[in-house]
C-alpha cells in the first residue's frame, strides 16, 4: 500500500507489523497478560454513539485550544512512548518535528532513545517531559533540571508503575533494547543500557511517586498520568497537580481495568473544573477525540499510532497521522453541529450508562 493510499490511522499498524522486527513490534503492540484491557480501550469507544445536531452553521470549524497556557492547533497531542529509534533511525527527533509542524504538543518519554537536549535542538515546539519517579532522587533531580534547561514546558508524572506490568510477548521474545541504541537521558548517569524488562534494569528504580517533593525541585506544571478513579483524582488535586491524564498505560500495566474512556466521566466529575482532565489509550479516530471531549476531556494524547506511522514513514508518517485525526475531528464537529470545541457538550453523545438509565425510567 502506497503512502497516498493510507486512509486511516489504523492502517499503519498492519504496515508496521510487516516492517518491524517481531521483538520490536511486539514490544510496542502488546498489553498486559490476557490483553483484555488492550482490546477494551478500543471497544469502549465503539459503544458510545452520537446525538448530532443539525440546522447549525458549520461553515467555519475552529479546533484551536489552550493547554496549560499554551496555544495549540487542536486538542490532539502526542503521548510518551519509549525507545522510538527502534521504530525509525530518527526516532523521537522525527516525532518532535512532526508535532511542531502540526502545532501541537509532544510528550517525550524519559525512556527515550534521544536526549532532551537533542530533541530540543530540532527547533521550537511545545514539549512535555514524561517522568517516572525513581528511588534515587538525585536521578530525578538531574532529569527534571535537564528537561527544564532544554525548554520543556511541563512534567507528565506517570503514577501507575510501582512495578512494570507483565507483557508476555516480551518474555517470550526475551526483549532487550537493540545494542546500537541507548536510553539517552540516562546515558550520563551510567543507566543508559537496559538489558532486561523485568524488575531489574531501570524498573528497579521506579518507586512510589511524590508529587509534593517534585514541586520543590521544579516550577514546571505537573500533570499526573495514570489516574482512573475519583479517589486518586482527589489526591492529585490535593497535591497541586496542574492536570490529570486518565491513562491505563496503554493497557500495559494491570489487565482488566476499564478502558480509559469508561473512567473519564468519573474523573471529570470529581475534578469539578479545578484542573483540566486529559485522556490517552485507544484513540484511533477523530470521532474518538470528539467522544472524549464530549465526556469532559480537555484533549487527548495518542501513543501507538505515532510509533506505527513513524516505523512506516518516519516524520511524514507521524505528520499524516496527526493530519488524518485532525481532519476526522473537524468532520465529526461539522456533522454534529459544533463550530468550536466549546460547542461540544455531553448532550452530543450517548453512552452505555445513559442507555441503562433510560431503560430504568
Amino acid at each position: 500500500m502506497g503512502m497516498e493510499m493510507i486512509t486511516n490511522v489504523s492502517e499503519y499498524e498492519r504496515l508496521a507489523k510487516e516492517k518491524l522486527p517481531k521483538m520490536v513490534y511486539d514490544y510496542y503492540a502488546s498489553g498486559a497478560e490476557d490483553q483484555w484491557t488492550l482490546n477494551e480501550n478500543r471497544e469502549a469507544f465503539s459503544r458510545i454513539l452520537f446525538r448530532p445536531r443539525v440546522l447549525i452553521d458549520v461553515t467555519h470549524i475552529n479546533m484551536a485550544t489552550n493547554i496549560l497556557g499554551f496555544d495549540v492547533s487542536m486538542p490532539i497531542m502526542i503521548a510518551p512512548t519509549a525507545m522510538q529509534k527502534m521504530a525509525h533511525p530518527e526516532g523521537e527527533l522525527a516525532t518532535a518535528r512532526a508535532a511542531a509542524s502540526a502545532g501541537t504538543i509532544m510528550t517525550l518519554s524519559s525512556w527515550a532513545t534521544s536526549s532532551v537536549e537533542r530533541v530540543n535542538s530540532v527547533g521550537p515546539g511545545i514539549r512535555f517531559f514524561q517522568l517516572y519517579v525513581y528511588k534515587d532522587r538525585n536521578i530525578v533531580r538531574q532529569l527534571v533540571k535537564r528537561a527544564e534547561m532544554a525548554g520543556f514546558k511541563a512534567i507528565a508524572l506517570t503514577v501507575d508503575t510501582p512495578r512494570l506490568g507483565r507483557r508476555e510477548a516480551d518474555i517470550k521474545n526475551r526483549f532487550i533494547l537493540p545494542p546500537h541504541l541507548v536510553l539517552e537521558n540516562f546515558a550520563a548517569l551510567d543507566l543508559g543500557k537496559m538489558d532486561k524488562t523485568d524488575d531489574s534494569g531501570l524498573a528497579s528504580y521506579v518507586a512510589s511517586q511524590d508529587v509534593k517533593w517534585l514541586q520543590t525541585i521544579t516550577s514546571l506544571p505537573i500533570l499526573v498520568k495514570g489516574v482512573m478513579t475519583a479517589e486518586d483524582t482527589r489526591i492529585a488535586i490535593e497535591y497541586g497537580a496542574a492536570g490529570i491524564i486518565v491513562s491505563n498505560h496503554g493497557a500495559r500495566q494491570l489487565d482488566y481495568v476499564p478502558a480509559t474512556i469508561s473512567c473519564l466521566e468519573e474523573v471529570v466529575r470529581e475534578a469539578k473544573g479545578q484542573l483540566p482532565v486529559f485522556l490517552d489509550g485507544g484513540v484511533r479516530r477523530g470521532t474518538d477525540v470528539f467522544k472524549a471531549l464530549a465526556l469532559g476531556a480537555a484533549g487527548v494524547f495518542i501513543g501507538r499510532p505515532v510509533l506505527y506511522s513513524l516505523a512506516v514513514d518516519g516524520e511524514a508518517g507521524v505528520r499524516k497521522v496527526l493530519q488524518m485525526l485532525r481532519d476526522e475531528l473537524e468532520l465529526a464537529m461539522a456533522l454534529s453541529g459544533c463550530p468550536s470545541l466549546r460547542d461540544i457538550t455531553r448532550a452530543h453523545v450517548v453512552t452505555d450508562g445513559d442507555r441503562i438509565r433510560r431503560a430504568r425510567l
